[in-house]
């Protein structure tokens, strides 16, 4: 499985914007863009313009690296959104927002989505009642979501539950009462999208993956 080892801070310099990368720390003045704006690297305070491909690849990356996918999972996404009748920009958002290391970490579990896709993969979730460590697992409406009663997943999630201040989407409801359990009550839509990423322009991402 592949994954990034490179300083998650750089990825947020690099687009320019807040990726929410490291949960709390980003609204710290820790925070890497906070401290210096300019892109990494030794020439990043004097790059050009980008040209109209690069503004669309921006868009794209930007995208990718929120939700923290690679290009041959993004693409995996571009062809299901690209079979629906919907508007296909519309369709790829709500797919990104369906992955289950997204709807725990937006239910509160995590404080970012890397921390919930370890979450996952740990094993400390079920999926309708059964044992499940696929983040990019894609959930439908009725599909429950619950912690595994035991000591460490609970305790887990109680500490995440206690320092998150980001109110459950909609399109989620989060039970009361232990183990802690979130289910999805219907599909999300372009207005259910995580607030940090809603300026997200996802035309100029359908123009560059069409190409």
């Amino acid at each position: 499985m592949g994954r990034t080892l490179d300083p998650v801070c750089k990825m947020c310099r690099r687009e320019g914007i807040k990726l929410y990368l490291k949960g709390s720390r980003c609204d710290s003045p820790k925070c890497a863009i906070e401290r210096r704006q300019a892109s990494p690297g030794m020439h990043g305070y004097r790059r050009g313009k980008l040209s109209e491909y690069g503004i669309r690849l921006r868009e794209k990356q930007k995208l990718k690296r929120f939700y923290g996918l690679f290009e041959r999972q993004f693409r995996r996404y571009f062809s299901l959104a690209s079979r629906s009748p919907e508007n296909t920009g519309e369709v790829l958002l709500t797919l990104m927002e369906r992955r289950l290391d997204n709807v725990v970490h937006r239910l509160g579990w995590a404080p970012c989505r890397a921390s919930a896709r370890q979450l996952v993969s740990h094993g400390h979730l079920t999926v309708n009642g059964k044992h499940c460590n696929i983040p990019s697992l894609l959930l439908k409406v009725g599909d429950t979501v619950a912690v595994k009663s035991r000591p460490r997943s609970l305790t887990l999630v109680r500490l995440n539950l206690q320092n998150n201040s980001m109110p459950v989407p909609d399109y989620l409801e989060r039970l009361e009462g232990e183990p802690q359990t979130g289910r999805v009550v219907r599909m999300p839509t372009r207005d259910d999208i995580d607030p940090h990423i809603q300026e997200i322009r996802e035309q100029l991402i359908i123009e560059v993956c069409s190409r």
